[in-house]
């Protein structure tokens, strides 16, 4: 007579407990609690490891069942819609091989391998098909290849046509010899992958694929280019319409659509992926330096002015040479190349040619070490707008956004432990000033925690992350934790930035040291006469310079505000009897320090104005007879809005809007 197995008891979110029997699934789990759970629910945490709803309970465990209305709920949804898109892809495209599927921000991609590019045809077809599966309503299984059958299974891949696949399980089972692999099945497709994912296809309906680009496997221009496609998926169609509304108007904003439209900077095949601001785009980006600079006066910072290139000493002792070497240009001369020993050529000018820099820290911890510093001269905070060079493939290179030579406005600061709290305080106070006067309203803060691979003790870092928790607490900001996710020698803090259309920027930062502080031996004499090893910290504002450029040009949707626009105004003469007086307008209104121009050129009055407001020019002073004669100006604002003024109260209006750093309404998505 068979025995029963003991119920077991499954703990809920609330702390209650529900007993199930031995081998119950959680979808079964979810049923026994309301059959409205049960429909809504998409995947669950075990244990506090997310896991599919046919997921057996074995054991009693903690079981939280996540909704779509889970922040993970989406994520699980676009691993399903990933792996939909590629099925539907190998039924219309015979031989072509899937890579990698991961989930994106905002959405999910393909990488596959296949003899031509997909087109926008194509996706109309693929996107058919993902339906046909969808109606379908295939079950989603997971299979685990227990310990030792991996070698099997890359072989049966292998003998499949599927290559990559094979690759990956092989290098999984390299790392991992013992490790479990999962592969989910839908219908005849399968694929690789952690998981979790919805127990059927039917659960995908409101999807959309987005674009296609070209993409080297494992990220290596030496290897072979694949064809990528990005889509996203939502539960609702509302929320989807929604996005690719976001998308529509994010695309009106692209920085290098704007930057091209405006005249505010340029690329070129002589300098790849290193930008060449223009005279607007020049005007703005030192209008933001200036402003910086500026509140580095009010906030005691220091600036210097530090060497372009440097010996590879430097980065030696930095740890940078070792660990960033790929991403440093160097230098050599003909000499040094005539000299180096035959067939040792690589080998010399890697020792010892010299490096442009592609950070800013080593060399102010070279400043800081020339002398004997007392701790009365702490905190010290050095500044550098110093050209930094760092070589990014060319698959990623991106715009201002990602690019190869740019500047920071970059600084460090050097303290005592005991001073890391009030200088993480003061900074944040320097930052959010920043923020407001630039229109950013929403600000997140997170705390970024020590990750597994590190440097220093438990100790040190116990005392790293209090410090900024003190002064993130001290100055009234909640924050989020981010476990794991600090640099290895030290905690930080990030500030993300909402823009215009609700996209979130990782911008400001500021991040515990005590790493370089020990590789260049820096020290300063204590109130007790003794040596102490000072902590460093890292801080931005704005970050890299051009990526914030390409962040503010698309927020503000290229209207920049009265201060920082290249060109604050222009006079239109309504004919050519008012050029003379038009001219002596402008005259009076750059002696008064704004910008203004003059457009008498021989076009028509609306066009004149319609091309002002397509450069984004914030006010039209038109002029005709009558202005001549009362002395006023026809003001317009680039958002249409109109009125008469004299022109003393035009000049006052705009030299105190400049004055204030006042902000325009920032365009809204429409």
């Amino acid at each position: 007579m068979a025995v029963e197995s003991a119920p077991i008891a499954i703990e809920l979110p609330d702390g209650s407990k529900r007993e199930v029997p031995q081998g119950s699934t959680i979808a079964d789990l979810a049923a026994s609690i309301s059959r409205s759970l049960a429909k809504k629910a998409v995947a669950a945490r075990l244990d506090g490891k997310l896991v599919d709803l046919s997921t057996p309970l074995t054991r009693e465990a903690k079981v939280e069942i996540l909704t779509q209305d889970a922040p993970e709920a989406l994520e699980v949804l676009r691993h399903s819609t990933a792996h939909l898109m590629a099925n539907a892809v190998q039924r219309l495209f015979p031989g072509a091989k899937v890579t990698i599927g991961p989930v994106t921000a905002d959405g999910f991609y393909y990488d596959f391998d296949y003899e031509r590019a997909f087109t926008p045809e194509d996706f109309e077809k693929i996107e058919a098909e993902m339906r046909k599966l969808s109606g379908a309503d295939l079950k989603v299984s997971r299979e685990e290849v227990p310990a030792g059958g991996g070698a099997a299974k890359a072989s049966e891949f292998e003998a499949q046509g599927e290559p990559y696949k094979a690759e990956i399980l092989r290098d999984i089972l390299e790392k991992a010899p013992d490790a479990v692999i999962s592969i989910y099945h839908q219908g005849d497709w399968s694929d690789l992958c952690t998981g979790p994912h919805l127990p059927s296809t039917g659960l995908i309906r409101n999807f959309k694929l987005l674009t296609t680009a070209g993409a080297y496997w494992r990220g290596n221009e030496k290897n072979k280019m694949l064809n990528r496609i990005y889509g996203t998926s939502y539960f609702s169609e509302g929320d989807l319409k929604a996005h690719l509304t976001r998308l529509e108007e994010a695309a009106k904003r692209d920085h290098r659509k704007l930057g091209k439209e405006l005249e505010l900077f340029m690329f070129s095949e002589a300098a790849p992926a290193m930008p060449f601001f223009l005279p607007k785009g020049a005007y703005v980006y030192n209008k933001l330096v200036a402003f910086i600079r500026e509140l580095y006066d009010r906030y005691d910072y220091q600036e210097v002015i530090t060497p372009l290139a440097y010996s590879p000493e430097m980065f030696r002792t930095s740890g940078h040479l070792g660990n960033y070497n790929e991403n440093m240009y160097r230098l050599w001369t003909e000499d040094e190349c005539a000299h180096a020993e035959p067939g040792h050529l690589h080998e010399e000018l890697q020792a010892d040619s010299f490096v442009l820099k592609p950070m800013n820290c080593p060399s102010h911890c070279l400043i800081f070490g020339t002398r004997r510093r007392s701790y009365r001269e702490l905190p010290w905070r050095v500044a550098d707008f110093a050209r930094l060079h760092r070589y990014e493939r060319g698959g990623v290179v991106h715009g201002l956004a990602r690019v190869r030579s740019f500047s920071q406005d970059d600084a460090h600061i050097f303290c005592t432990p005991e001073q890391v709290p009030g200088e993480i305080e003061k900074f944040i106070k320097f930052l959010y000033e920043v923020y407001e006067v630039l229109g950013f309203s929403e600000v997140l803060v997170k705390l970024a925690t020590r990750p597994e691979k590190r440097i220093g003790s438990d100790e040190l870092w116990d005392q790293a992350e209090a410090a900024l928790a003190k002064g993130l607490e001290s100055g009234g900001l909640p924050y989020e934790i981010l476990p794991g996710e600090g640099a290895f020698y030290g905690p930080k803090i990030e500030f993300h930035l909402k823009d215009a259309i609700g996209r979130t920027w990782q911008l400001g930062t500021i991040q515990y040291d005590s790493n370089l502080p020990e590789r260049f031996d820096l020290i300063y004499i204590g109130e007790d006469g003794k040596e102490h090893r000072p902590v460093m910290l890292h801080r931005a504002i704005l970050g890299s310079l051009e990526r914030f450029f390409a962040v503010y040009l698309e927020h503000c949707a290229g209207a920049f505000p009265l201060w920082l626009a290249p060109t604050q105004a222009v006079v239109i003469p309504i004919s050519t009897e008012n050029d003379d007086h038009c001219a002596e307008v402008v005259a009076k209104m750059k002696a008064a320090g704004l910008r203004v121009e003059l457009d008498n050129r021989n076009e028509s009055l609306n066009y004149r104005i319609r091309e002002a407001q397509v450069q984004k020019i914030p006010y039209m002073l038109v002029v005709g007879k009558k202005e001549v004669e009362q002395g006023t100006l026809a003001l317009r604002k680039r958002t249409g809005a109109q009125e008469v003024l004299s022109v003393q109260e035009v000049i006052d209006r705009l030299v105190t809007e400049v004055e204030t750093r006042a902000l325009p309404q920032v365009p809204e998505a429409k």
